[in-house]
């Protein structure tokens, strides 16, 4: 399909120059060039009013981002040659940072490469399209990583919901060899085992691995708390760092008893506790029965995931991080995390501060942290930094 032109409003290409690549559907001219001619995904070439080549991209007309610039080199348009390109450059960055190929190696916007993530467990690719344009490309994509990487395995996790946005069905689908079932990554000094194609995500979260390794700075804990444990990743490596109790809260029971499986991988499984139910309803509980711990991680799913939702949102994160502080013993950690994009890391702060307050407490910010280097943030597009993570040490008591 031959790459449409698509013409912005006057002054409407400032952000591209800037260096963006989102178009909103209100900032094109639709009088010379109507959205609703086009197609989910085709190609187009951005202009600005005056007829200014701004670069080439991908079109949905049924999206509020309507198109995404992918190339500002007109030679470049997306095709097999970009998609090499641009998955050799992750594939270098990514070898030079991490010394096993355990990583995110394609992280959309950040990568160059809109509406594509790629998670790697060694030789098994978990992918995830997107968007209407990488889907109009899958078999470019997963040609482009074949020829770059030389996977064994390649699963599709379009199982996401930010599908549904761009009108695409969701699913999962192997497309170069089979299911192995369960796999095992390292991290650190630790191993997981984990589903590529049955887990939360692609099957794990590597954005918090540089986080969670940090634990081990702050020294040995007696009674370590994870909440919204998963696969236990942050509270394994807590009891690795040399917490003599790790409790393990989820809403899940399969990921508590995975929890339970990565614990024995690693011979930690004689010190740890499990508590299957709501994170907040566990907590109440625990307070209730007089429960302290001198180290207390939160890393919830998303509370806000649209903008609509911040203000309820950011009452849940003050809630969970007051009854998080009230488990907390005097001089004690708490790890907490916000992977909302739309509560900024100052609001953040602010409604972690206010659950303070509430409970009496004095924090100490010692370490913040966001997404690792695999999770490379694009200057210009502020929604790639998404991950807050804030080390804090509850004062003592005078």
């Amino acid at each position: 399909m031959q790459p449409a032109p698509l013409r912005l409003k006057k002054d409407q290409e400032r952000r591209l120059l800037a260096g963006h690549c989102w178009v909103y559907s209100n900032e094109v001219d639709t009088a010379s060039t109507p959205l609703k001619g086009l197609e989910p995904g085709q190609p187009v070439q951005l202009l600005a009013q005056h007829g200014r080549w701004l670069g080439h991209g991908y079109a949905n007309p049924h999206s509020l981002i309507c198109a995404r610039l992918v190339s500002r080199r007109r030679e470049l348009p997306l095709g097999a040659s970009l998609l090499v390109r641009r998955i050799r450059s992750a594939l270098a960055l990514r070898e030079r940072l991490y010394p096993r190929p355990f990583y995110r190696l394609v992280y959309g916007e950040g990568d160059g490469l809109p509406g594509l993530v790629v998670d790697r467990y060694d030789d098994l690719l978990a992918v995830q399209l997107t968007t209407a344009g990488m889907e109009q490309r899958r078999a470019d994509v997963i040609a482009a990583l074949e020829q770059v990487v030389r996977p064994r395995r390649i699963v599709l996790r379009n199982d996401t919901a930010v599908r549904e946005q761009e009108g695409l069905a969701q699913g999962i689908e192997w497309v170069l060899g089979g299911d192995p079932g369960e796999i095992e990554l390292t991290e650190g000094a630790l191993r997981f085992g984990i589903q590529p194609a049955g887990g939360q995500k692609t099957g794990w979260f590597f954005d918090q691995a540089d986080n969670r390794l940090a634990l081990a700075r702050f020294g040995a804990s007696r009674r370590a708390l994870d909440v919204c444990c998963y696969l236990g990743g942050w509270g394994l490596q807590a009891a690795a760092s040399g917490a003599e109790r790790v409790t393990f809260v989820d809403s899940s029971a399969t990921a508590l008893q995975r929890v339970s499986a990565n614990a024995a991988r690693n011979g930690l499984g004689e010190r740890l506790d499990m508590l299957h139910g709501d994170a907040f309803e566990v907590l109440r509980a625990l307070r209730d029965d007089g429960a302290r711990f001198d180290l207390v991680m939160l890393d919830p799913p998303a509370f806000i995931k649209r903008r609509k939702d911040e203000r309820e949102g950011t009452g849940a994160y003050q809630r969970l991080n007051r009854l998080g502080l009230e488990l907390l013993e005097p001089g004690g950690l708490l790890v907490t995390s916000s992977c909302s994009f739309h509560l900024g890391r100052e609001a953040f702060l602010h409604a972690v501060q206010g659950a303070a307050r509430r409970t009496g407490r004095e924090l100490q910010l010692l370490l913040t942290g966001a997404q690792g280097p695999d999770h490379p943030v694009h200057p210009a597009i502020a929604e790639t930094a998404y991950l807050k993570t804030f080390f804090l040490r509850a004062q003592p008591s005078d």
